[in-house]
């Protein structure tokens, strides 16, 4: 049998200097500049948690619109730091957006909140009557 490696897994150690590249690839083409999102349903509504850490909520935007959910967020460099002799840089700045389809949903009563790194976005569906039918009497 051939050992296989996993998407965005590398064949050096931890601690080499080419870990960081093979890491950072994007898997199948995704951008490394997307952030994760959690997205459920049940029978009342969609719930979606996106990890935004680092982010303040004065930057964060949340639209709907043509029925798609658009999560946009922008994360700015705060201090100057030319002359700064950097090894190792990881935190990113710019900004980054997605969307999502979401249909029949009921947008006065949606729930938008931010706390701890975490957007949560509850978005109760449209109430539609449920009608097994009627029996209209014959007079």
């Amino acid at each position: 049998m051939r050992n296989r490696l996993p998407i965005g897994r590398n064949f050096f150690g931890d601690d080499e200097f080419m870990s960081d590249f093979f890491n950072d690839l994007p898997a199948l083409g995704a951008s490394t500049k997307q952030f994760k999102v959690d997205i459920k349903e049940n029978d009342k509504e969609y719930m979606i948690d996106a990890d935004l850490p680092g982010v303040n909520k004065d930057d964060i935007v949340v639209e709907y619109k043509d029925k798609y959910l658009t999560i946009s967020a922008e994360k700015e460099q705060s201090t100057e730091e030319k002359g700064e002799n950097f090894i190792r840089r990881e935190r990113s700045y710019g900004s980054i957006k997605r969307s999502f389809y979401v249909d029949d949903i009921d947008e006065s009563k949606a729930l938008v909140e931010y706390k701890d790194g975490v957007l949560r976005i509850v978005l109760p569906k449209l109430v539609e009557p449920k009608s097994g039918g009627t029996k209209f009497e014959i007079k």
